[in-house]
């Protein structure tokens, strides 16, 4: 059973904590977590890129020369993809890039997250963070305190109005609730930062 220390928003140890060998010490799949990434991304894509096909470009409608006896290729209008101010070949078109994987595979891809940030060291337990006002300067310090340098993804086990407002516009910090968390965000923050009463959110929703 994986253990971890709880720290406090100084950095220093205020307990251990055993995690759950179901969510926080499986063998990480990543294949699957590749495929959830790929995933995600593609959700992500607006799909608003458009062009004009040959039919849709104004113009073009009489025969620049006539069939046979000119020496030129044979043409038949000024808006062919090969003209200048033609139309684009296979133009691309809006669209939903949007698909859905499994329900079993979107969980495993989930604990294979979790499990790494675990095996990497890049997991960081806070007993609670207490805001009295809204301060960067306080979610800094607790972060250089936690030896989180670069990326930080911080979980919240609610909604915290102070927090989510204090970390916004810190560079590579980004802030997510039990029940907005992703695979993508997990692996691409380089300390995974979790509350405690979160952590054990998560093990109720994985295990």
């Amino acid at each position: 059973m994986p253990k971890v220390t709880v720290l406090d928003m100084t950095g220093k140890e205020v307990s251990k904590l055993d995690l759950s060998e179901a969510v926080f010490g499986i063998e990480p799949n990543k294949a699957v977590m590749l495929d959830m990434v790929k995933n995600y991304l593609a959700n992500q894509r607006q799909g608003t890129q458009s062009a004009l096909t040959r039919a849709e470009v104004s113009g073009g409608g009489r025969k620049p020369w006539r069939q046979k006896g000119t020496g030129h290729a044979r043409q038949g209008s000024t808006r062919a993809p090969q003209w200048t101010h033609g139309g684009i070949v296979f133009a691309p078109k809006p669209r939903s890039y949007r698909y859905t994987l499994n329900k079993k595979v979107r969980r495993l891809a989930m604990k294979s997250a979790l499990s790494s940030k675990v095996l990497d060291n890049e997991l960081v337990v806070l007993d609670k963070i207490l805001l009295d006002e809204y301060k960067t300067k306080t979610i800094v310090a607790m972060l250089k305190a936690v030896g989180s340098e670069k990326k930080a993804l911080i979980v919240l086990p609610e909604k915290n109005d102070k927090v989510i407002a204090s970390a916004a516009n810190i560079p590579g910090v980004k802030t997510a609730m039990v029940n907005t968390l992703n695979v993508y965000d997990i692996l691409n923050a380089d300390k995974f930062i979790v509350l405690q009463d979160a952590v054990a959110q998560i093990e109720e929703v994985y295990a």
